[in-house]
């Protein structure tokens, strides 16, 4: 028997020694949680996760793709996540505790938000434990949000998603906890009180309550932001509603004093209630305009807050919160500029507000209790003057809530990290004010692809959720963690904010000044807008004064082709997500061929002899038909999520403020640059003998 014994001791210590040990993986939980501790590896991995057990009372949340497999147990005991929903639990309204110990998860929730958010932190461990190919950690996390309405803008003014897209998204906010969808409809709702308001391709009534229905299931609230007062365009531009229009030549703005201005925007109102049935505000907008109630004598300040009071109380009627833009009433009171200063010292901005003040405080009765006054601040939330416009409003015992912005009037793709300083800026300040929520704006003006602002989305939900924890370089990490794969995660892989930079110098490349905006309505584009060209009798002088132009040119056009090679190994090793990076990769080819083409120019321009000269001009005209395809790929990829055209009997508005996106009811807007330097380009080589006058090459 001691034989025996000794001989199973031993084989016993000779299994212990030669036995692997558990891998342990790298966790990257986004947002990141309040606690996380990993305390070693678990003995569960992907694989082995069978079942669930829900105590009590819970609702069993949506368990979404990769944790959908999973199936009830019996008891709690046979089950391998054992959810629990605890009212009493010591953390704050959409918190969760999580433990993982050796053959078991224990998720514990305050509601059933938190339960549902434990479940996508689940869900985030097994992805990467699945794609390291380890088991789960041992771990103990205590997680809650720091603010609690977390809100994004779905702004669909000027084009729309194909309606998988949208479902898509929502699943994707949803795992990165943002609660919230601020939907700018614009005239994509097919409003039935007022059909004429309506594009032909809205998505019905109907089709939007699916949506809602959707996110609601997700822990998502869709609110709808109708635009009134200004920002009317949607509306006045058809001939039926123009004798509303405050100034009869505009499109801009409705009369604030016609009593049939407020029939149609309460029917407007009524359906995106019934499109949005979940939904806690109205979003009345409200913003950037200024009205004379066709010259009643009253001001500015009189009717914006005579229109805000009816549409607040339309909104308290029909259980709505009004959010409004708050700057025109600070604009029209002479309060506004110490906003956008943050040099100003406080006693400068104390100085501004004691000068102006009374000019709000002699309409303070007017200005609506029941109303969400939303500061937004895209540039500069810091600033002192920020603050103090919000503390007005607090201090007069009004609802204040911040707006930032993932992108604002940026072309072809977000610029300045994705906005993500200001972003930052902006959560903490109102964590740190005790705000209940904040929006990140997301305008369709200039309408790059919506992939394009994922980053930014993801640092909002970190810094709304989490706080100031992480870094911008550790968030950039997590982003490529999440939204690619694990073995992307690295900065060597990163190559968004060396992208912004040649997306920047794009918008103008071929341009005189900063043009792209305004050409269809520039009477002679060709000649003011487009660059000049060589003139083939005055060799060099082109290269000359564009030599700093074409300096950058160089430096970007050896960017792009870094970028396109780092984007290639990017595709080829990401698990999820790769449609993104084929977004990334067209954004950069667009970005390289405008530097491109200024090189060409410049070789056009030193040719010494007729040999040189003829291959420079077959360059240039080779470069039109790259174009051609470039675009064509452009357009393919886009239109894999977007729809790329507006209805053939659009109507498009008078463009007030240079919308890119609203100058053309296909997608020439997004090239009109390129188009017109073309056109310009061939002119030019017919003048100076080089092309038939059908564009072929002279022989």
């Amino acid at each position: 028997m001691k034989k025996i014994a000794a001989l199973s001791f031993f084989l016993c210590l000779l299994i212990s020694c030669t036995s692997k040990p558990k891998k342990a993986g790298v966790f990257n939980v986004l947002p990141a949680p309040q606690e996380f501790a990993i305390t070693g590896v678990s003995d569960l991995s992907a694989n082995t996760l069978k079942t669930y057990y829900l105590e009590g009372e819970a609702k069993l949340p949506i368990m979404g793709n990769i944790l959908k497999h999973l199936t009830a147990a019996q008891t709690a005991a046979d089950a391998d996540i054992v959810l629990t929903l605890d009212a009493n639990l010591e953390v704050k309204p959409e918190g969760y505790t999580l433990a993982i110990s050796d053959n078991k998860i224990a998720l514990k929730a305050k509601d059933d938000a938190g339960l549902f958010y434990g479940i996508k932190t689940i869900a985030q461990l097994v992805e990467d434990a699945t794609e390291q190919q380890v088991n789960l950690p041992l771990c103990s996390i205590v997680d809650y949000p720091l603010l609690a309405y977390r809100a994004i803008h779905l702004d669909v003014k000027h084009h729309l998603e194909k309606t998988d897209y949208y479902y898509a998204l929502i699943d994707k906010l949803a795992s990165y906890k943002i609660n919230a969808i601020i939907a700018e409809m614009e005239d994509k709702l097919g409003y039935e009180r007022q059909p004429t308001v309506a594009s032909a391709d809205a998505l019905s009534i109907d089709e939007w309550k699916k949506l809602s229905d959707y996110a609601h299931a997700r822990n998502i609230e869709i609110s709808p932001l109708i635009q009134g007062l200004g920002h009317a365009s949607f509306i006045l531009k058809h001939p039926e509603y123009q004798d509303l229009r405050d100034n009869l030549e505009s499109d801009w703005a409705f009369n604030p004093l016609d009593p049939k201005t407020y029939e149609v925007q309460f029917d407007l109102y009524l359906d995106a209630i019934a499109a949005t049935p979940h939904g806690k505000y109205l979003h009345v907008g409200g913003d950037e305009v200024h009205t004379t109630g066709r010259n009643s004598g009253k001001t500015a300040l009189e009717l914006q807050l005579i229109w805000l009071g009816k549409v607040s109380e339309f909104a308290e009627a029909h259980n709505r919160i009004p959010i409004f833009w708050d700057d025109m009433p600070l604009k029209q009171a002479d309060v506004y500029d110490p906003m956008f200063k943050p040099e100003m010292t406080q006693k400068e901005v104390d100085s501004v507000w004691n000068e102006n003040e009374h000019k709000l405080t002699a309409f303070l009765d007017k200005f609506p209790k029941n109303c969400i006054y939303m500061r937004w601040n895209y540039s500069s939330p810091e600033a002192l003057g920020n603050t103090k416009a919000m503390q007005w409003f607090r201090t007069h015992d009004f609802k204040v809530m911040g707006a930032t912005a993932g992108q604002t009037r940026w072309v072809l793709m977000p610029q300045e990290e994705s906005n993500m300083e200001n972003i930052r800026a902006f959560a903490v300040s109102s964590i740190e004010s005790d705000l209940n929520g904040l929006l990140l704006t997301l305008w369709d003006d200039d309408s790059p692809h919506f992939e394009l602002y994922m980053r930014g989305i993801i640092a909002f939900a970190e810094y709304t959720w989490a706080g100031d924890k992480r870094s911008k370089s550790a968030i950039k990490t997590a982003y490529r963690h999440r939204e690619f794969s694990n073995t992307l995660a690295d900065a060597s892989y990163a190559f968004i904010d060396d992208l912004e930079k040649p997306a920047a110098f794009w918008k103008n490349a071929l341009l005189k000044g900063n043009k792209r905006n305004y050409l269809p309505k520039m009477e002679n584009a060709l000649s003011d807008g487009v660059i000049d060209l060589p003139n083939k009798t005055n060799k060099g002088t082109w290269t000359e004064k564009y030599k700093d132009r074409l300096e950058k040119a160089a430096l970007w056009l050896e960017s792009t082709d870094s970028i396109a090679f780092k984007i290639k190994d990017m595709k080829a090793m990401a698990v999820r997500n790769t449609y993104a990076l084929d977004v990334y990769d067209q954004v950069n080819a667009m970005s390289h061929f405008a530097p491109k083409t200024l090189l060409a120019l410049q070789t056009y321009d030193a040719a010494t002899n007729p040999t040189e000269e003829l291959a420079a001009v077959k360059n240039l005209m080779e470069l039109q038909e790259e174009f051609k395809s470039l675009r064509k790929n452009f357009e393919t990829v886009y239109a894999k999520t977007r729809i790329l055209e507006k209805p053939k009997d659009y109507m498009l508005d008078q463009d007030h403020h240079a919308h890119l996106a609203n100058q053309a009811v296909n997608f020439d807007w997004q090239f009109k640059a390129e188009m017109l330097f073309f056109d310009k380009l061939t002119k030019h080589l017919e003048d100076a003998l080089y092309l038939e006058s059908s564009g072929d090459l002279k022989k």
